[in-house]
C-alpha cells in the first residue's frame, strides 16, 4: 500500500482549488493500493475555499494560514502537519492550479519506484504538466546547461524517465526517506525558489531527480514575462526586485551564491543594471 500526503497551499481561488481537489479525490479512489490525505494550508481566504472545502470534503485537514505565508511558507506549514498527523510512504507536492491526468498517481508512483530499483537510491519524481490551450510544456523538470549557472533547458520524454536538475513542485513526489534526510523546503524562501533549492540539495547529497515519462497535468504558466523594463518607473521596477511574488532579490542572491557561487557577481551587475538603467541593459542585448 503507497500512502500519500498531498500537500496544496490555496489562497482566494475557490473554484480552481475545489477542482483540483475534485480531480484528486477522484482519481485516487481508482487504485486500489493508494491511500491518500490531503493536507491543505488556507493562507487567509476571503471567499469562502476553506468552508466550500469543509463542506465537499470533509476528510480534508484544513490548516489555517497566516495570511503572509505565501507558496513556500504554506507548503512548509501543510509539510509540517502532515508530518506530525501520521506516517507517509510518499509527501506529493501539488499546487492547486494544477489539474492531474486520471493516471498521474500510479505514473508517479511507478517512476519513483523504477529510479529505487535501478540506481539503488532514493529519487524525486518530478511530474510534467502542459498548458491546455497551448499543448506546451508549462511546467516540470529542467537540466542545468553547466554546473556554474543557473540557465537549464526544460527536459522530458514521453516513454522513458528523464534526469533533471531543477523540479518544479507543481507536481513533485518526494519518497519518505529523502524528506527525513534533507528536511523540508527551506526556510529561506518566501515563495518561490524553495522547490528547485530543494531538488538542488537532493541531488548534492546522493539523491536523484528524475521527470516522470507522460503527461501527468494540465496547468496554465502564469508566470511569463515578468520583468518590468524600459517602459516602467524606476519605483516599479525597485517593487518587482524586492517583492516575494517578483524575485525576491535577497532570497534569489542566496540562492545564486548557495548554489552557484561562480555566477553571484556577474549576476549582481545584471540585476542592477536591468533596474537601474534598462536602457543600456537593453542596448548590449541587441
Amino acid at each position: 500500500m503507497n500512502n500519500i500526503a498531498i500537500l496544496i497551499t490555496c489562497y482566494n481561488r475557490k473554484e480552481t482549488t475545489l477542482a483540483c481537489l475534485r480531480q484528486v479525490v477522484s482519481d485516487s479512489k481508482k487504485f486500489n493500493d493508494i491511500v491518500i490525505k490531503v493536507y491543505l494550508v488556507d493562507d487567509g481566504s476571503t471567499d469562502g475555499t476553506s468552508f466550500a472545502i469543509e463542506n465537499e470534503f470533509p476528510f480534508i485537514k484544513i490548516i489555517n494560514g497566516t495570511g503572509n505565508l505565501f507558496w513556500a511558507g504554506g507548503m512548509r506549514l501543510a509539510w509540517k502537519t502532515a508530518k506530525d498527523f501520521g506516517e507517509h510512504d510518499y509527501y506529493l507536492l501539488l499546487n492547486d492550479d494544477t489539474f492531474l491526468l486520471t493516471d498521474a498517481f500510479q505514473i508517479l508512483i511507478n517512476s519513483n519506484k523504477k529510479i529505487k530499483a535501478e540506481k539503488l537510491t532514493e529519487g524525486i519524481t518530478i511530474g510534467t504538466t502542459i498548458d491546455k490551450e497551448t499543448g506546451k510544456i508549462s511546467y516540470g523538470g529542467s537540466l542545468l546547461k553547466n554546473k556554474f549557472s543557473p540557465k537549464s533547458v526544460k527536459v522530458f520524454k514521453e516513454n522513458v524517465d528523464i534526469e533533471c536538475d531543477l523540479g518544479n513542485a507543481n507536481i513533485m513526489l518526494i519518497p519518505k526517506a529523502i524528506v527525513e534526510k534533507i528536511g523540508t523546503l527551506s526556510t529561506i524562501y518566501t515563495h518561490g525558489l524553495a522547490d528547485f533549492d530543494y531538488t538542488l540539495r537532493a541531488r548534492k547529497v546522493g539523491f536523484w531527480v528524475m521527470v516522470a515519462p507522460r503527461i501527468c497535468g494540465f496547468c496554465k504558466n502564469d508566470h511569463g514575462k515578468r520583468w518590468k523594463g524600459t517602459n516602467t518607473k524606476l519605483s516599479e521596477r525597485l517593487q518587482f526586485l524586492y517583492s516575494p511574488k517578483g524575485l525576491a532579490y535577497k532570497e534569489y542572491m542566496y540562492f545564486i551564491k548557495t548554489h552557484f557561487p561562480l555566477s553571484y557577481p556577474s549576476l549582481i551587475i545584471k540585476l542592477w543594471t536591468k533596474t537601474l538603467f534598462p536602457f543600456i541593459y537593453d542596448w548590449f542585448k541587441k
